[in-house]
């Protein structure tokens, strides 16, 4: 995914997709709470079963991907989440002084058996693989070994994890310990998301066991690694569709090609002025990123869901929001960008209109099968079926 990334990043084709801004200050700040945590967060006092890794966004403050689940297990569980990248929960814990430490001595560089080379023949684009193996190899190693004195300390059977690809050594340390690993789905998963996709399924080392999905939909859209299997989980965070503002339309726009997608914005804005067009930052997004077109109204307050909850028209490239529109909804256009891709299944189904000129907002379809991305909650049953 870090390859990934770097190479879309310096071909031009997408910007940052979570872009970190911090300070000297900020860093200061970071390297002050991370001390302070060894004390006063260290997961090794204690004794749990279950161990729940969070995912770091948190909309109003609620992790909405573990919550139920949580819930459910309630003391049972060891809630490790780290405020690196985002605030954690109350009560987590976490090791993030040795989650920076773990990567701050390494080589410049490394050998990379020629995978910058081919990569630059193939895509005309260098990127420092060797720099990258040279820091994150080392890191695993550390924080694995590390993982597995936690998990061992604490004689956990179950290990459930959000974006289980940026926490393989997690992953790992249980896979050396052969205890059983649930990834809880994120985000949209398509053939092109390198975190799931393995053409002709090959074994990948350090994979969950199981990846509980949103819907049906999601559980074959990519050939996951061999071995891996997948549950149907549903989705408790949804809110109920509200009453439809029929002039409202909501973009999502999303790092990696917001600077583009809010030309669409203007260009649907002047098209249709009598429609309500705004412009939905996505969490990691600031408004002085952009320079909002005439017509268009800048969203960044509240609630995402709440505001596709209520809206007509929805419009967006690849972010995981259209489809939780398409449950609440709305009527979905994809802008013809770099990344619609994601969603050719679901236009191909008719569920979503591939727009390529802004007079066709209009025309964009309602999904009439929503529940196959987004069914109703059954996690009762996995979290019973973990238990017995």
């Amino acid at each position: 995914m870090r390859v990934f990334h770097e190479l879309t990043r310096r071909s031009g084709i997408h910007g940052a997709p979570h872009p970190a801004r911090r300070t000297p200050y900020d860093k200061a700040a970071l390297v002050a709470k991370h001390v302070t945590g060894v004390a006063t967060r260290s997961p090794f006092p204690g004794r749990y079963d279950a161990l729940v890794v969070p995912h770091p966004r948190k909309p109003n403050g609620v992790e909405i991907y573990t919550d139920e689940l949580r819930g459910r297990l309630g003391d049972r569980a060891l809630i490790l989440d780290s405020g690196i990248n985002g605030t954690p929960l109350p009560g987590s814990k976490n090791l993030d002084f040795f989650t920076s430490a773990a990567g701050a001595i390494h080589r410049g560089t490394t050998g990379d058996r020629g995978a910058t080379a081919a990569l630059e023949h193939l895509t005309g684009v260098r990127v420092p693989i060797g720099a990258l193996l040279a820091r994150e190899v080392p890191k695993h190693l550390r924080l694995r070994a590390l993982y597995r004195a936690l998990l061992k300390k604490h004689r956990i059977t179950t290990v459930y994890v959000v974006v289980a690809y940026f926490h393989q050594h997690i992953v790992g340390a249980a896979r050396d310990l052969g205890i059983r690993v649930v990834e809880l789905q994120h985000g949209a998963i398509s053939p092109f998301h390198l975190g799931y996709s393995y053409p002709g399924r090959p074994v990948v080392a350090d994979q969950p066991d199981e990846l509980w999905c949103f819907g049906s939909y999601w559980t074959d859209v990519a050939e996951l690694p061999a071995g891996m299997r997948t549950e149907v989980m549903g989705a408790p965070f949804l809110p109920q569709p509200g009453p439809k503002d029929p002039r409202r339309v909501v973009f999502l726009s999303q790092g990696t090609v917001g600077t583009e997608l809010v030309h669409v914005a203007g260009a649907v804005a002047k098209a249709h002025p009598e429609l309500d067009v705004r412009y939905r930052l996505h969490p990691s997004e600031r408004p002085e990123d952009y320079t909002i077109p005439p017509g268009v109204r800048l969203s960044t307050g509240g609630s995402t869901l709440d505001l596709l909850a209520t809206a007509t028209y929805q419009v967006g490239v690849s972010t995981t929001a259209l489809f939780e529109g398409m449950a609440l909804g709305c009527r979905t256009a994809v802008a013809d960008l770099p990344g619609h891709e994601y969603l050719n299944s679901a236009v191909a189904k008719g569920h979503a209109l591939l727009m390529t000129d802004p007079e066709q907002l209009t025309q964009a379809p309602l999904c009439d099968d929503p529940t196959s991305y987004y069914a109703p909650s059954d996690l009762s049953r996995l979290t019973a079926e973990q238990s017995e």
